[in-house]
């Protein structure tokens, strides 16, 4: 019996097997989200500027309730004020940042808000990191910043700056940061729920480790699966061509 049938019977099924198991990983890995910023005049020392953020629904079940944005150094949250967002959500300032939030939205929608910004730093670049708050008690967060030039899996919000104007200076501090910009809507704006873990992103590494380590495992498992289901059919297939061509 020649030898070159089979090893045509071996090539088809790794091929199959390959085809089969890129499939599976591409259903097996999660849907990518982000979070997004943008500027009208993305400029450093510009002045009166409005931020348009983006946040992409990931939850088949729950809708946004709340963004928590931690401001960069030079933007004082008493320097913000709510341009634009979802119907009844309302903004208010924080110790490092400001909070916008009110009815839930619907499932698998969008959350997009505008802040007006009295100036932006003197920067190359200024990122957001923005935490996300699901009517469930779900929270995304998309806090961190690339190291070592690679690019991190929830990376937070940044807006590239182009060189500040020649004349261009900055405007005096805030006297007020810590009040919110908007004070009618401070009484009104939501607060977080009984069931909502602290959602700081100063506290988060350890929760972020905890849901990436669970996701790898699950993928890991199907992997597993996957390859133990490919290397059977593969066997039975080369044992049946072996026994016609006996």
């Amino acid at each position: 019996m020649s030898k070159y049938p089979l090893a045509r019977a071996g090539r088809r099924a790794a091929l199959t097997g390959a085809v089969a198991l890129t499939a599976t990983l591409a259903l097996a890995a999660p849907a990518a989200a982000h979070a997004e910023v943008e500027a009208d005049k993305p400029q450093a020392l510009a002045e009166n500027v409005t931020l348009s953020f983006v946040s992409e629904a990931e939850s088949d079940s729950a809708g946004f309730t709340e963004m928590r944005v931690v401001l960069p150094e030079g933007i004082a949250p008493g320097d913000v004020t709510l341009a634009e967002g979802p119907k009844g959500w309302k903004l208010k300032a924080t110790d490092d940042g400001y909070t916008v939030g009110g009815p839930a939205m619907k499932v698998g929608v969008d959350a997009e808000h505008s802040i007006k910004v009295r100036q932006l730093p003197d920067a190359k670049e200024v990122a957001f990191k923005t935490v996300e708050v699901y009517e469930d008690g779900k929270i995304s967060r998309w806090i961190e910043l690339p190291t070592g030039g690679e690019e991190p899996e929830q990376p937070a919000p940044v807006l590239k700056l182009k060189a500040a104007a020649p004349d261009a200076k900055p405007v005096s501090p805030s006297p007020s940061p810590s009040v919110s910009a908007t004070p009618s809507e401070t009484a009104s704006s939501p607060s977080p729920t009984a069931t909502e873990p602290d959602a700081s992103p100063a506290s988060e590494d350890t929760a972020a480790d905890e849901d990436e380590g669970m996701s790898s495992g699950a993928l890991i498992g199907v992997v597993v699966v996957a390859l133990l289901v490919l290397g059977g059919g593969a066997w039975w297939l080369l044992k049946r061509r072996a026994s016609s061509e006996s």
